[in-house]
């Protein structure tokens, strides 16, 4: 069973499934995260969705390039999480089905190219608390082994 975090199913609402991937990209006592602007200011582990016929692997090394315009080494796969939310970029209800890896930044290759989101280092125990989503923040407590 993969756990939920964030708001409960409402009822009656349709939603459509949408498989992601996203990286902890751990460096030190700090982890490259990705702040986006819209639809409301968030800070983010970098990744997304899983485009039709395209692998997990390279869907995380392509959305971490576009958000935070990095190239990294996956080193293992930490876990899944599932959440529901609307998606206002896509005016889509989705079940968000998020697998999430440990990745090590390998180098930057310029900014990001995804509108709207900066590439942010931030201390661990500061991402802990400002990471937008509790899937994400207990992905890397994980990592970490917990809040410091």
């Amino acid at each position: 069973m993969i756990r939920r975090y964030g708001e409960s199913l409402r009822p009656g609402q349709r939603y459509r499934r949408r498989p992601g991937v996203y990286a902890v990209l751990l460096q030190g006592d700090s982890i490259l995260a990705t702040h986006q602007a819209e639809p409301r200011p968030e800070f983010q582990l970098p990744g997304g969705g899983i485009d039709a016929g395209e692998q997990p692997i390279a869907a995380l090394h392509r959305e971490v390039f576009e958000e935070t315009g990095w190239k990294i080494a996956i080193r293992r796969r930490i876990g899944a999480f599932r959440r529901f939310t609307y998606m206002p970029e896509y005016d889509l209800w989705a079940e968000k089905l998020c697998t999430v890896y440990l990745a090590r930044p390998i180098l930057p290759l310029g900014p990001p190219r995804e509108p709207g989101h900066t590439a942010v280092w931030l201390p661990v125990g500061e991402a802990l608390e400002l990471l937008g989503n509790a899937g994400d923040r207990a992905m890397l407590a994980q990592v970490v082994g917990g809040p410091r």
